[in-house]
């Protein structure tokens, strides 16, 4: 597939914006009427934990958490889109769902919240798809992510941070990673087409094709030409042509 994959929309905009939007919503009700949304959050290997897996990344602890998970969103979200438009919803809500369980079974007797686990996804996905289909925009994209965000993959070790969810991190990296084998994008290939591959292509009309004769041959000057700009050499009663004569036997070749 060429480049024509690529088509802006106003959801490239729109999807990043409105997910943000959402998240700053959430964190406007726990504030202004009191919640406590930890308790929604993952809680590891409990039933009642199992709720973390959708609610999580749309709660936060406070207005930093929120502010340093919003801006890689905004751009890993639309880059998603742009690069990725049909795999993208499929690839943010599988892994949301798979990060958090994954979180739910390695995690810490904690509770777990945040979007930075779906973060770890796009990165992930995004880096580890690109290698993977050798089209060097995506490439390019992938290396790019790695530069901007590459520091990323230290919070996926434990003792970094105690305050932070490794476990998290770790889930939504391996989440993006096994996203990025399952599905699949198209042979991305700069498809050459030929003149003669058109279907309203004409072979008596092009200039190339002419200089073959009907069987084959190749013909040096045509008639046209000798005519129309060699009008004192040539008459309108016949034509001189120079064609090439395949010679085995390596002997000289007459001139014309």
């Amino acid at each position: 597939m060429n480049d024509n994959h690529f088509k802006y929309s106003n959801s490239v905009l729109a999807l990043p914006l409105f997910f943000v939007w959402f998240l700053w919503f959430m964190y406007w009700l726990e504030i202004r009427f009191g919640f406590d949304f930890d308790e929604n959050g993952i809680y590891p290997r409990t039933f009642s934990g199992l709720q973390g897996i959708v609610f999580s990344p749309f709660i936060h602890s406070n207005i930093e958490h929120l502010y340093n998970n919003s801006i890689p969103l905004l751009i890993l979200l639309a880059a998603l889109r742009y690069f990725y438009s049909k795999q993208s919803m499929a690839v943010i809500g599988y892994g949301i769902l798979l990060s958090g369980l994954i979180t739910w079974i390695i995690g810490r007797s904690n509770y777990h919240i945040g979007a930075s686990s779906l973060i770890y996804v796009l990165v992930s996905f995004i880096f580890f798809k690109g290698i993977q289909t050798k089209y060097y925009r995506l490439v390019a994209l992938s290396l790019t992510v790695i530069m901007v965000y590459g520091g990323l993959v230290w919070y996926i070790f434990p003792k970094v941070d105690e305050n932070i969810s490794w476990e998290g991190h770790l889930a939504g990296l391996i989440t993006g990673f096994v996203l990025s084998i399952i599905y699949k994008t198209p042979e991305y290939k700069k498809i050459i087409k030929y003149d003669w591959e058109h279907p309203d292509f004409n072979p008596q009309e092009d200039k190339f094709m002419q200089r073959f004769d009907e069987n084959g041959n190749f013909v040096n000057i045509l008639k046209e030409e000798s005519e129309d700009e060699f009008p004192s050499y040539f008459s309108s009663e016949s034509s001189v042509k120079y064609t090439i004569i395949e010679n085995e036997k390596n002997e000289p070749k007459p001139k014309p």
